[in-house]
């Protein structure tokens, strides 16, 4: 589950994270009163406007039709209401979004964190993520931060440092040294780095984080170290134990079907192809996504309906697959271990007669438990449904479907 920039601050000011402040508000006049705040609190003449939404390139990228950027400062309260004016209701356009972009319904005014003083300022770059490979929790960070950091790790990788932390261990005091160390950093802002860097990774085993990104971690001119941005994804998976945090997920941000396929505990991913499949099954997903692919279409969506589909599931997936106007065919592969075949069937019968019409051709491939009672009850059902036994059977059909 994504969080918006200003949720996730508030979450990491929780574990003593020092961050950017600033106040998410929904309006432009909303926008000049948060700039007013904030000067009187920091006595800064200048303040940012930040989009809101769960993408990253917000600085470089613009409101589709106009030059305004994601990202942009001002230094007074016209200013700042003019910036939260043309961001807001607009479509972003950044490099992550696509040329789709995503609409902007609040944005952050934040306070300048790049006033002067007697040392100068410096963007770095932190993330903490699970290293699959290793089985253990990595801490990526660079000297060079910024827009531009997914260059640094194409053109120069050496300036990239990791440090691994083991599983059921906390983050050691001599590892956040070594961190505070590459970043180049001595006396105040050293101690600042080390308590910043230890206080972050307890955040991220505390919110049950999948990954959580500082983009730019700031050193200020008073060698204060500070989040200027964060991106924080949760892990789907502990939420339960984070009744607060569910509370947070935006699904304006999300697409329409995948929150769909959720009320019905459907593992489902949304893709560019032509053919529809629903599968039991994230492993035997894949392989008929990949037998899709060979057979000359290309898969429209990931559906997993998991070991427990009954007709019920089976007609919910139905209708979030033909929602999708690319969609051609649709291919239902399930093997029945845990789940039975007859209830697969009986759902697809059932999905049909309910939803009516159905131009697209639909093919039917139940191997395992019940899975001959399956096949009669199909067979009998007398709707248009093609029916494999092999999946290279299956792959014909589709093929011929998509031709």
């Amino acid at each position: 589950m994504n969080l918006h920039e200003y949720q996730a601050k508030e979450l990491l000011k929780k574990y003593n994270v020092p961050v950017q402040e600033g106040i998410p508000v929904d309006t432009p006049e909303a926008a000049a009163e948060a700039y007013k705040q904030l000067k009187v609190q920091f006595g800064n003449e200048f303040a940012v406007v930040k989009a809101q939404i769960h993408a990253g390139g917000r600085g470089k990228g613009k409101i589709r039709g106009t030059e305004q950027r994601g990202v942009a400062v001002g230094k007074n309260a016209e200013d700042i209401k003019t910036i939260a004016g043309n961001i807001l209701g607009g479509t972003l356009v950044t490099i992550q979004t696509g040329e789709a972009g995503k609409l902007v319904n609040k944005v952050l005014v934040a306070q300048d964190v790049y006033y002067p003083g007697a040392n100068p300022v410096k963007e770095f770059y932190l993330s903490i993520l699970l290293d699959r490979a290793k089985s253990q929790n990595v801490i990526m960070y660079s000297t060079e931060g910024g827009m531009d950091i997914e260059e640094v790790a194409h053109s120069t990788p050496e300036k990239i440092f990791k440090e691994w932390v083991k599983p059921n261990m906390t983050l050691q005091p001599f590892q956040a040294r070594n961190i505070a160390f590459n970043f180049g950093l001595s006396g105040e802002a050293f101690k600042n780095m080390v308590k910043f860097v230890t206080n972050l990774y307890n955040a991220y085993v505390g919110l049950d984080c999948s990954m959580l990104e500082i983009n730019p971690l700031f050193k200020t001119s008073d060698d204060k170290i500070i989040a200027v941005d964060a991106k924080v994804n949760l892990d789907d998976n502990s939420l339960m134990r984070h009744p607060d945090l569910e509370a947070l997920r935006d699904i304006s941000e999300e697409d329409p079907t995948e929150v769909e396929a959720s009320k019905f505990n459907l593992n489902f991913v949304k893709l560019d192809g032509n053919v529809g499949c629903m599968v039991n099954g994230a492993g035997l997903a894949m392989a008929t996504m990949d037998m899709i692919k060979l057979s000359g279409g290309e898969p429209a969506n990931f559906l997993d309906v998991g070991g427990t589909a009954n007709a019920q599931t089976v007609e919910a997936g139905f209708r979030i697959i033909l929602k999708d106007p690319k969609v051609k065919a649709i291919l239902i592969n399930i093997f029945g271990g845990i789940v039975r075949c007859d209830r697969v069937a009986q759902g697809v019968i059932d999905a049909y007669k309910s939803i009516g019409n159905i131009t697209v051709p639909i093919i039917v491939r139940l191997q395992g438990t019940n899975a001959a009672e399956a096949k009669v009850l199909i067979e009998e059902s007398g709707l248009k449904v093609q029916s494999a036994i092999l999946l290279s059977e299956a792959a014909a059909l589709v093929n011929k479907a998509v031709a």
